[in-house]
C-alpha cells in the first residue's frame, strides 16, 4: 500500500487536549472509591479517537471506564486503539445525554467521574466526507451520528430563511446572518445545495472581505451553527450535564472542556448554580438539604498552555471547569 494512503495509527492522528490536566483533576475522584473499597468507574462522555481514556487506563491499572459516542466510526476506532484493556471498558454507541440510561443498562448506580470534551472531534474534522470542514470541498452533512437525523444540506435546503437567521445569529454569532441567509434561499431556488464548496461560495458573496480578515473564513461562523443545529448539540448539553452531576458518587468530579462560549456559558450555569447554597435569602440556618451539592475546582476557566497550543492547534480555544460533588446524591 502507499505508504501516504496509509492511515496513521489513531494515536498519532488525536493529541488529547489538556490530558494531563484532565487527568489529574479526576484522580482524587478514583482515590475516593478505593478509600470506601469500591471500583473506580469513569466515564469518558464524549470518547472520540480514546486518547484521553488510553491514558487513563494506562495510570490506573484498577479504572474501569464506559466510553459514549454517537459517532460509530469513533467508536470503532478507539475499541482498536483501547483493544489492551478490552476487559476493564465498556464502549457505548449513544448521545452523552443519555448517562443516565447507559449506566442502567450497565448495572452501574454512581461512577466517580466524567469527562467531556465538548465540540467537533479530530475524527470528524478530518475525514473530508464528513462535511465538517470548510477549507475542503465535501457533501454538506455535518451529522456526528451518520446513521440517524438530518444533514447540514437538509437545513440549508428546507429551513425558512427566517430559521436559517435565527440558528446562523444564534448558534454562529454571525453579525452577517442575515445577508447569508438570504443569498442561500436564493441560490438553493435555482440549484439544491449539495456539498461544502457551493455553500462557502455563496457565503464568501456576501461576507465583506474586510471582515474576513479580523474574523477568520468568512463561512466558520455558518459552518459552527449548522453543525450546532444538525446535531441539537447545545440541546444535548444543556440535558448532559445535570445528568453527569447527578450520576457522580460523592468525591467523585467531573470535568468539561469546551470550545466557544455558547457551550462554556452551559457548564458555567450548572456548576455555578449547584455549587451555591438553596437556602432562601436571610433563612437564619443552612439546613443540610440546602447545601451546595458543588465544590468548584477551576478558577473561573483554565485554558491551553502555550507549548499544549503548538503541539495541538486544535486545543488553542479550549476552556476547561471542573468541579467535585461534596454532598452525597440525594438517591444515593
Amino acid at each position: 500500500m502507499d505508504e501516504q494512503n496509509t492511515p496513521k495509527p489513531t494515536s498519532e492522528r488525536h493529541v488529547p487536549v489538556l490530558k494531563d490536566r484532565c487527568i489529574n483533576l479526576l484522580a482524587p475522584g478514583f482515590e475516593a472509591a478505593r478509600s470506601r473499597g469500591e471500583v473506580p468507574v469513569v466515564i469518558d462522555a464524549t470518547l472520540g479517537m480514546g486518547g484521553h481514556s488510553e491514558a487513563m487506563l494506562q495510570r490506573f491499572p484498577d479504572l474501569h471506564l464506559v466510553g459514549i459516542d454517537r459517532d460509530e466510526e469513533a467508536l470503532a476506532l478507539a475499541g482498536e486503539r483501547l483493544k489492551p484493556f478490552e476487559k476493564r471498558t465498556d464502549l457505548v454507541h449513544a448521545v452523552y445525554d443519555e448517562i443516565e440510561e447507559v449506566l442502567e443498562d450497565l448495572g452501574l448506580s454512581e461512577v466517580h467521574g466524567i469527562l467531556m470534551d465538548l465540540g467537533v472531534s479530530s475524527l470528524q474534522l478530518d475525514e473530508r466526507e464528513r462535511g465538517f470542514a470548510y477549507s475542503y470541498d465535501a457533501p454538506l452533512d455535518m451529522r456526528m451520528d451518520t446513521s440517524r437525523g438530518q444533514t447540514a444540506a437538509d437545513v440549508v435546503n428546507n429551513y425558512s430563511e427566517e430559521d436559517l437567521v435565527r440558528i446562523i445569529r444564534k448558534w454562529g454569532e454571525e453579525k452577517f446572518a442575515g445577508r447569508i441567509a438570504n443569498r442561500i434561499v436564493a441560490a438553493r431556488a435555482g440549484k439544491p445545495f449539495t456539498t461544502t464548496g457551493e455553500l462557502v461560495e455563496q457565503i464568501r458573496s456576501v461576507v465583506p472581505a474586510a471582515a474576513a480578515k479580523s474574523g477568520g473564513h468568512p463561512a466558520k461562523r455558518t459552518f459552527q451553527a449548522l453543525r450546532i443545529e444538525v446535531n441539537e448539540e447545545l440541546d444535548v448539553l444543556e440535558r448532559a450535564v445535570p445528568a453527569a452531576v447527578d450520576s457522580i458518587a460523592l468525591g467523585g468530579r467531573v470535568v468539561v472542556m469546551s470550545y466557544h462560549s455558547l457551550e462554556d456559558k452551559i457548564v458555567k450555569s450548572v456548576f455555578q448554580k449547584r455549587s451555591k447554597s438553596s437556602a432562601p435569602l436571610g433563612f437564619p440556618v443552612e439546613l443540610e438539604e440546602h447545601k451546595p451539592e458543588l465544590k468548584t475546582l477551576t478558577k473561573g476557566t483554565e485554558v491551553p498552555t502555550a507549548e499544549e497550543i503548538a503541539e495541538n492547534p486544535r486545543a488553542a480555544s479550549a476552556r476547561l471547569r471542573a468541579v467535585e460533588r461534596i454532598k452525597a446524591r440525594r438517591n444515593a
